[in-house]
């Protein structure tokens, strides 16, 4: 009877330890890992039988932080809490920050607990935030422009066409320059003027893979002609409750900018995913109650990379890696994923860049992302 009992509160344990939103593991007295809950499996990209009793230094790299304090909780035999500790390594990829919480397990010497609290979400939702802040202040400097800098243009223009008309030939060529570089001032001041449309989305929802496969045949007979276009769905995806034309303009900024990082490379891949990702949730200015954000779209390139030092502005207006860029695609792409109430971060290194949507699902009964609509 106590060994039916003791099983039953082992199965109930494990059911708990899988409902906790955070990866937990236990280390033996060997360092051997000898528990991983269902989190854990997606955080180290291992399932519980290749985890299972391996090192976890295997994962975790010589010399980190986490190392040291599971030393000092088997010493001290209490529990400790460490913030911001960053246990990047090959395995595990870049930026993984994380806050720790390592206890002892009382009736076992030496065994300890680990619970890891993802910083980079946070933090990635913190810099969201950020991008949606320097939207808007495009927003007020789009209007300005367009007010102030059009009609002055206009003049300049009109002024050249007239001079044209009685200069000489070799004067004329600088008269067309000054009338070429204005309708180029003004086609850049018409592409920030979108920055100042405050009006609601009109969403509905959305067949996300109907949008990739428009976008993949658009990108496929033009920009991205010459590169291998990959896609890795899940057919059970919900729909996004979203406006179909702005996520079409979304992934073509993404795959479009994909395809330039790719121009020097004759093994260029892009990949399109989609994913459903619960436990997902964001506070939204103006919003009464968080949203959850459980549907995942990723656009990823293997080319080599966005540089480290303009990565955390990758989003802000005029941060631009190309010569004769403007700096606003990706600026517009965040104002409308923002706009949808989602987030968009982009995670590189060399080889492998990914910009990872993260969408609303549709609240209304609709056919599923893999499903064509009556």
């Amino acid at each position: 009877m106590q060994a039916k009992t003791a099983g039953l509160v082992d199965e109930a344990a494990g059911v708990v330890l899988d409902a906790i939103r955070h990866p937990v593991i236990m280390i033996d007295e060997k360092s051997l890992i000898s528990y991983a809950n269902g989190e854990a499996e997606s955080f180290f990209g291992a399932s519980r039988a290749q985890l299972a009793r391996r090192k976890l230094d295997t994962y975790i790299p010589f010399g980190s932080p986490l190392l040291a304090l599971i030393d000092q909780v088997r010493e001290r035999r209490a529990p400790v809490n460490e913030y911001r500790v960053d246990v990047s390594s090959p395995k595990l990829g870049s930026e993984r920050l994380v806050d720790l919480y390592v206890a002892p397990v009382t009736d076992q010497a030496g065994s300890v607990v680990v619970l890891f609290q993802e910083r980079s979400m946070a933090d990635k939702i913190d810099r969201q935030l950020t991008h949606r802040s320097a939207a808007r202040s495009v927003t007020g400097l789009a209007s300005m422009l367009a007010h102030e800098i059009k009609n002055p243009l206009s003049g300049i223009r009109g002024a050249s066409q007239l001079l044209e008309a009685s200069v000489t030939d070799e004067d004329r060529a600088l008269t067309r320059l000054i009338r070429d570089e204005t309708d180029r001032i003004v086609s850049l001041v018409d592409r920030m003027e979108i920055f100042s449309d405050e009006r609601p989305v009109d969403r509905e929802p959305v067949n996300i893979h109907a949008v990739l496969d428009h976008v993949k045949a658009v990108a496929a007979a033009g920009f991205a002609k010459k590169i291998n276009i990959i896609e890795n769905y899940d057919p059970s995806l919900p729909p996004v409750f979203a406006n179909r034309d702005q996520l079409v303009q979304v992934f073509l900024n993404l795959i479009k900018n994909a395809s330039e990082a790719l121009a020097s490379q004759s093994n260029g891949e892009i990949t399109l995913t989609t994913a459903y990702r619960p436990g997902i949730r964001l506070s939204i200015p103006g919003a009464s109650e968080r949203v959850s954000l459980p549907l995942e779209f990723c656009v990823q390139d293997n080319g080599p990379g966005v540089p480290a030092d303009i990565l955390q502005h990758l989003f802000d207006p005029f941060i631009t890696t190309k010569i004769n860029g403007s700096g606003l695609g990706l600026a517009l792409v965040a104002k409308i994923v923002g706009d949808h109430g989602g987030i968009v971060e982009c995670d590189s290194q060399n080889n492998r860049t990914i910009f990872r949507v993260l969408m609303p699902a549709s609240k209304e009964n609709s056919p599923k992302a893999g499903e064509e609509k009556k």
